[in-house]
């Protein structure tokens, strides 16, 4: 196969990859550096103070998260809009962004696959459902996957695993490693730690500040309950891989779970409110615990100590690398030229 030529268009709420939070921007970012590798030519429109190895064409100097000044508005159609007009120097153009760029699809010849990272909302489906036979749909787990629309491949996230060391002799706490928000259920892990007579840390970016507030720092008592901030590697690997357990007590049908796979990943195992991803990252009983609640939570740290961490980890060896998901892309492009190819 002659050499690919890749347009691979971020999202720019925050830097690819992102500092502390962003977890689309940091799995663009894998996959970019991943391709890369493999001799793939890249071209990563991102924000230009974006690290990659990739040819990187901004016309956003910085993510607008990062900076209240900038309109998002007005950036976001000014970044989408780079990328389709320059879409004839591609093979392909990979959407990591959402929704909006499905509507310059029809625009260009170029075909487009976009990796669907969930759905906020369902008023958003009426464009996906438009163009759901013009483009392609990559879903990042079958759980995931809206009835209404076609999907060339589901490929879960791979991470870095070479960046994740592994821990046999994990210290005495629990740990929350997420956005501070009630869809992560910061709170609900509170409770169980607080139940349990264990210590938790809070690790994560404050999302919603009245919810952080109200709910979280009522209970950072420094003693039992520690809140730290926002964490990046190595520190993050160093707090995910002494943990005992990570508890996950999401209030969503969550698409996928970086944390998850990446407290595995260091031998930690994780107890999870059984919605959305979770039965297709977490091996029950095996690599942590589904639970429906706080009680069955509670149960389930009393038993942690059960899983074998050996296993953690080399469940993620062998279904969640960066090799593996590069490799699933890779093989969906593919598909892509040759349906391209027969259709014209």
């Amino acid at each position: 196969m002659a050499r690919l030529h890749i347009a691979m268009l971020a999202p720019i709420s925050w830097r690819v990859p992102p500092r502390y939070y962003g977890p689309w921007e940091w799995v663009t970012s894998l996959l970019t550096e991943g391709l890369v590798a493999r001799g793939v030519d890249v071209t990563l429109f991102a924000t230009g103070d974006s690290l990659t190895t990739a040819r990187l064409h901004a016309v956003c100097p910085h993510p607008y998260s990062e900076n209240p000044e900038i309109d998002a508005k007005v950036c976001e159609c000014l970044h989408i809009c780079e990328v389709f007009e320059h879409a004839g120097e591609f093979d392909i153009i990979h959407n990591q962004f959402d929704f909006l760029p499905l509507t310059y699809s029809r625009l260009v010849r170029t075909p487009l696959v976009t990796t669907i990272h969930g759905f906020s909302s369902s008023k958003i489906l009426p464009v996906y459902r438009k163009y759901n036979h013009h483009v392609y749909y990559v879903s990042i787990s079958d759980a995931d996957r809206n009835p209404d629309l076609n999907y060339i491949a589901t490929i879960h996230h791979g991470i870095p695993i070479e960046d994740y060391t592994f821990c046999d002799d994990p210290d005495d706490y629990l740990l929350f490693l997420g956005r501070i928000h009630p869809d992560k259920g910061t709170h609900e892990a509170i409770k169980v730690a607080q139940r349990a007579g264990a210590k938790l840390i809070i690790a994560g970016i404050v999302q919603d500040e009245e919810y952080f507030e109200e709910m979280v720092a009522p209970n950072v008592d420094g003693d039992q309950i520690h809140y730290v901030g926002p964490v990046a590697m190595p520190e993050k690997g160093e707090l995910l891989g002494h943990a005992r357990a990570l508890l996950h007590m999401i209030n969503f049908d969550e698409p996928f779970g970086l944390s998850v796979v990446e407290a595995m990943a260091t031998g930690t195992p994780v107890i999870a409110i059984d919605r959305g991803s979770m039965r297709e990252l977490i091996y029950d009983g095996k690599t942590g615990f589904l639970v429906a609640g706080e009680e069955a939570a509670l149960t389930s740290v009393g038993k942690i100590d059960s899983i074998d961490r050996k296993q953690c980890r080399s469940w993620v060896e062998e279904r969640f690398t960066q090799d593996r998901m590069v490799e699933d892309y890779l093989k969906v492009y593919q598909i892509i030229l040759e349906e391209e190819e027969k259709r014209g």
